[in-house]
């Protein structure tokens, strides 16, 4: 498919490309079958796509997995597909918001191995990618087409300016590789950004049990909230309930080797879990 077939197809169907849902469509047919191929994708896997687009993805998907089902939001594109049958046989195509559906669901439902495959907008991206660590445990993999700037902030090291909570959670539980760099001119309409295209898959071993995630995710938000202030003042200012004692945050950062006035993004991800285990500890009144 070219840009200009896509530009006929959306005329044909009174469409256009919706900045509110920021779509920038892929339209290269070889190119969709190079990240399908970095995707690693193979005949005996079900794929669970996360926006269909013009399908260009999941075209390419389909002529490797052994099945593939494919979610997109904008019902004008869902009907435009299914009018000019668009899409292999067998793709199960859903109208749906992955932001409201069961994912957890499908991901059940499916045929394992599973994996998820997503051309994910700005506006959603860490949403989605959040959500796609909950799943971590029932996917082989994931792969994302994301936004540079999202693809920085899952992959940020300690002391960056994009090192935050999402990355602290990836590093603890996932290892997320750049397999590719998208060019603006790949997509229609031409975005202002380049795009990256992410392998992510589960650790053998994660470093976080499955028991204290919710914890040490809300102790890595928590020391994020107030990034000017010092670890100490935005822990005892964040939502944490009940909030540790300044003391007690002192106490623990002694334990995992910082001093009392650093702030969250000196502290490697391996520091945030030991910091969330011995606030735990203190909260729970342990000695």
């Amino acid at each position: 498919m070219s840009a200009a077939k896509v530009r006929s197809f959306l005329g044909r169907h009174a469409l256009l490309a919706r900045r509110d849902l920021g779509q920038n469509f892929l339209f290269d047919d070889s190119l969709a079958r190079r990240l399908v191929d970095l995707a690693g994708v193979g005949s005996a896997d079900t794929v669970i796509e996360i926006g269909t687009g013009l399908g260009t993805l999941t075209r390419a998907l389909a002529e490797r997995a052994a099945r593939v089902v494919t979610l997109e939001v904008d019902a004008g594109l869902v009907r435009a597909l299914r009018a000019e049958a668009m899409l292999p046989a067998g793709v199960e195509l859903i109208h749906t918001d992955v932001l409201e559906c069961d994912l957890a669901a499908l991901v059940r439902a499916a045929k394992p191995p599973v994996r998820i495959v997503a051309n994910l907008p700005y506006s959603i991206a860490a949403v989605v990618e959040r959500r796609l660590l909950d799943l971590r445990a029932a996917l082989v993999d994931w792969s994302v087409m994301v936004q540079r700037e999202v693809a920085e902030r899952l992959r940020a090291a300690p002391g960056s300016r994009d090192y935050g909570s999402l990355a602290i959670l990836h590093a603890l539980t996932v290892n997320v590789t750049q397999a590719m760099t998208l060019e603006p001119r790949c997509f229609y309409p031409v975005p202002r950004v380049r795009s990256a295209f992410l392998l992510v898959a589960p650790l053998r071993r994660p470093l976080v049990g499955e028991l204290e995630f919710e914890w040490v995710e809300r102790v890595a938000r928590a020391a994020f909230s107030h990034r000017r202030k010092t670890l100490v003042n935005s822990l005892r200012s964040s939502a944490l309930d009940p909030p540790p004692s300044s003391r007690a945050i002192e106490r623990a950062l002694e334990r995992v080797g910082a001093a009392p006035g650093v702030r969250a993004e000196r502290l490697t991800p391996g520091q945030i879990l030991d910091l969330a285990r011995w606030l735990e500890a203190e909260r729970e009144g342990a000695p």
